[in-house]
């Protein structure tokens, strides 16, 4: 499939499940509970331009790409985006929703975002029970880049991390995801060495990516004894050119046995552009390549292969109990580290430019790279990154949102007890106003989206 088709189906699957689901969440309560649904567009927002009845339902393709629809008989507050004002046939007033309950109302609400946290959970639910869960190593250093953060800092290969930021006994991966919102913020850090706690402050490199800022500890854990496998070469690297090949197993390097990915890494950095020795074996044979390392942008010497080791393919077995521990946790990591990125742009700690909100465009990037360097298999985690947002950003309460008519719900429920209610037209001016609410909020997305990409 050439290139552009792939991210153009990578791009619809992605985002159509994602929005498909939240749809159907809100449209399998509304006929639970005898609610007649007139119209579910599966694409798109106001006047239908293509579709199929079945039952009372017309099932279409709206005009404007934007998102989707489901449009119930009595539920004229959002009409001008839903193709206009019901026509035609009378009906019951027990199947109207505007004639049904609160609780009703309500869980037709909750039932698109409800949807949209049980895909996000699922997805890594199903990816754990198939392919285990990957292997967390503990908080050994294994690495530490000449010159980096870690360096300069005082941590040395061995130290066990005890402290970071002020949580004690934190995981690899929690280190490293909290690293990714402290770009050049000075952090305490506490370290094990030899028996002893050594206290330290680093601070993390600042590195862009896509636009975004991240701060890096410019170190990688101790992964312990993993063979080295020539997976990739890069054109244009040194490697290229040695008489390397895919599926070497590289076993020395300049006459130092490595036990590692990251070993071998530290060897290739003291060689500098020097001369590098590889012993490699091929088929049962063992052969000697040569080759020298390259210089990169970021200071290390690289030789340009990428080789199946290290935390990339390390997994863990799991049954069911472990695959929904592993599901929860992967959400809420998500939700922790979203959350922390927008206490810091409110705070003024990072710049909303840098603070990783992508929009359309951004969206569309994200997913593009995706597919292009992990293949079909890696929409699965964006999708569920992208569902779990979509979902939590619906509850927000923003006239429009299933968050903000949840909040009209319960101020008809407050002016009920004074024998008082909204009347349409108070409806319908709430939502115009939610509308440039997210109007709004779309064009300051797509202009950051923008100026990452211009940037």
């Amino acid at each position: 499939m050439p290139d552009v088709l792939l991210v153009i189906f990578a791009v619809v699957f992605v985002l159509g499940v994602a929005i498909n689901i939240h749809e159907f969440g809100h449209f399998i309560v509304a006929k639970m509970l005898g609610m007649r649904v007139e119209a579910y567009s599966f694409f798109g927002l106001g006047p239908r331009i293509w579709g199929f009845k079945k039952g009372h339902t017309d099932y279409r393709i709206s005009a404007i790409p934007l998102g989707a629809y489901v449009k119930l008989y009595g539920d004229e507050a959002t009409e001008y985006l839903e193709g206009g004002e019901s026509e035609g046939e009378e009906v019951p007033k027990s199947e109207l929703y505007e004639h049904r309950p609160r609780w009703q109302k309500f869980l037709v609400m909750i039932g698109g975002p409800f949807m949209n946290i049980v895909l996000a959970l699922a997805i890594p639910f199903t990816i754990a029970l198939i392919q285990g869960v990957p292997a967390v190593p503990s908080p050994i250093v294994g690495f530490v880049k000449e010159g980096g953060a870690a360096d300069k800092a005082g941590v040395k290969v061995g130290d066990r991390i005890v402290a970071f930021d002020g949580i004690k006994d934190p995981t690899w991966m929690r280190i490293q995801e909290d690293t990714f919102l402290l770009p050049e913020k000075a952090t305490p850090i506490t370290v094990e060495r030899t028996g002893k706690t050594v206290d330290l402050t680093i601070t993390p490199s600042k590195v862009v990516r896509d636009g975004n800022a991240i701060g890096s500890l410019d170190i990688a854990p101790d992964t312990g004894v993993e063979p080295v496998i020539v997976a990739n070469i890069q054109q244009g690297m040194p490697a290229a050119s040695s008489g390397l090949q895919k599926g070497d197993r590289i076993t020395s390097v300049n006459g130092k046995a490595i036990k590692n990915g990251l070993d071998m890494k530290t060897v290739v950095n003291e060689a500098k552009d020097g001369e590098i020795n590889l012993l490699v074996n091929r088929n049962g044979e063992t052969k000697e390549i040569k080759t020298t390392a390259k210089k990169n942008e970021s200071g290390d010497y690289l030789i340009g292969i990428q080789f199946n080791s290290g935390l990339s393919t390390a997994r863990d077995s799991v049954g069911l109990g472990g695959a929904a521990v592993y599901a929860f946790d992967a959400n809420w990591r998500i939700l922790r580290l979203t959350g922390k990125a927008f206490g810091q742009m409110f705070a003024g700690e990072r710049s909303v430019k840098e603070g990783g909100i992508a929009g359309p465009v951004g969206i569309v990037q994200i997913i593009a790279q995706i597919v292009r360097d992990q293949g079909i298999a890696g929409l699965f985690p964006i999708l569920m990154v992208i569902s779990l947002n979509l979902g939590i950003f619906n509850l927000l309460p923003i006239p429009l949102l299933d968050g903000g008519q949840i909040a009209v719900l319960g101020i008809e429920a407050v002016l009920a007890l004074f024998g008082l209610k909204l009347s349409m037209a108070v409806k319908e001016k709430i939502q115009l106003v939610g509308l440039a609410i997210i109007m709004f909020l779309m064009v300051v997305v797509l202009y950051f989206d923008i100026a990452r990409l211009i940037g």
